[in-house]
């Protein structure tokens, strides 16, 4: 028996951002690219032109909106924005680097996913949410566009809780992975059976 073509989930993550953002909880802070993200963009969309997605979904984020417009402006695709893929807030660790973060609340910034798991973040998003309004809207798309390639473009945040919801993981295991700016990760979906066929590939470092 043959078995069924499998949904393709392009995660990509935004471009760098603006340098006065670099090693800060930006989360919720609508911030801009920088010029070296803006360069990022457009090497990532030169290398995703020849493939056709089906249907592309995006964060709103100004971020997003920037690292997309190169996409856009090739392929002339009409993405659906959606608010559950906005970055997760960070609380109160919004607009601090690592470094202040470590003076201020005495934890150790590499361990964000594990905090945001545990409740160790004030005011940040509750695990439970964040995870439940990823997981509905990768869920809607899977069930709506079948054996597809659909794009995600969205944040770091967004693309580990994707891993973790479509793998069956924790979020603190998601820390074994990088997501770095402009880069892409593809899962091949089937029904109880995902397999990430490409992570963390970052054309701008990689063009070949």
């Amino acid at each position: 028996m043959n078995r069924p073509v499998p949904t393709r989930l392009y995660l990509i993550r935004h471009a760098e951002v603006e340098a006065r953002y670099h090693q800060v909880f930006g989360g919720r802070l609508d911030v801009d690219l920088s010029p070296r993200g803006e360069q990022q963009a457009e090497t990532l969309a030169a290398w995703l032109q020849p493939t056709h997605f089906d249907a592309l979904y995006a964060s709103p984020m100004k971020r997003v909106r920037r690292t997309l417009a190169p996409l856009l402006a090739r392929n002339g695709y009409q993405p659906v924005f959606l608010d559950a893929l906005r970055e997760v807030d960070f609380g109160a660790w919004t607009g601090f680097t690592w470094a202040e973060v470590r003076e201020r609340f005495g934890k150790s910034p590499y361990n964000w996913l594990h905090e945001l798991e545990t409740g160790g973040i004030p005011g940040a998003e509750p695990l439970p949410a964040y995870r439940q309004r990823v997981a509905t809207a990768l869920d809607t798309m899977l069930s709506r566009h079948p054996g597809r390639n659909i794009a995600v473009v969205c944040h770091g945040g967004v693309i580990r809780m994707a891993l973790a919801h479509l793998l069956e993981l924790p979020l603190s295991k998601m820390a074994h992975f990088e997501v770095d700016y402009a880069s892409l990760t593809i899962v091949a979906h089937r029904p109880g059976r995902p397999e990430v066929r490409l992570l963390n590939f970052t054309p701008w470092q990689s063009p070949a």
